[in-house]
């Protein structure tokens, strides 16, 4: 390869994103370089500004640039309410697929005692100050169905209970057009499990 320190430096950069291995870091810098020079300019200067004014809103934990992030300040949106997501990607996977006018809590990860995330890290104690005020009537748990998920899914209902709120679990189980003879052990029996009277 080069001895460009830069060029080394700007692919070993690259490589810090989800799915980009050293050859995927090299194809993109070559790119950017060769004949892409005045996007990528504009790439690192979205970057530097996104790194240095987005945090988190003081409500929901979803990146912000405002104290609140716009579908907390909404007043459109129902109050009572709450939806509990992992991360920002599954807000906006809810937000893009459903009819959800409710409102939204943020954990940033999930209960995962050997990655060092615990109740605080989720931000556990700011939750549990919003169930307590009384507005929240029903809190939907929308962990992703893992190991990880499903045990603070059941840390979460336990909150929502001693906060008199009533916890509901989004239903998982055989997915639509999917045809049984093709689904997973273990979905099949937790869909089998989790079955419902039909009306």
């Amino acid at each position: 390869m080069s001895g460009s320190p830069l060029l080394a430096d700007l692919i070993e950069a690259l490589r810090c994103l989800p799915g980009v291995g050293g050859k995927s870091a090299q194809r993109m810098a070559f790119h950017l370089l060769e004949r892409d020079r005045e996007r990528g300019l504009k790439l690192a200067t979205a970057l530097q500004q996104a790194m240095q004014r987005i945090g988190h809103c003081g409500q929901c934990r979803n990146f912000s640039e405002d104290p609140l992030c716009a579908l907390c300040a909404s007043s459109s949106r129902d109050r009572q309410v709450l939806c509990v997501v992992e991360s920002p990607t599954d807000l906006a996977a809810i937000e893009q697929a459903t009819g959800f006018r409710g409102q939204y809590f943020v954990l940033m990860g999930r209960l995962s005692p050997l990655d060092g995330l615990g109740p605080e890290e989720l931000g556990l104690a700011k939750l549990t100050e919003r169930l307590g005020e009384g507005e929240i009537e029903e809190l939907i748990i929308a962990t992703n169905p893992t190991v990880e998920g499903e045990a603070t899914a059941h840390y979460l209902a336990q909150l929502a209970r001693a906060g008199g709120v009533k916890p509901t679990r989004l239903a998982h189980g055989v997915p639509l057009g999917g045809e049984l003879e093709y689904v997973d052990r273990s979905t099949l029996a937790h869909a089998f499990g989790s079955r419902q009277l039909l009306d």
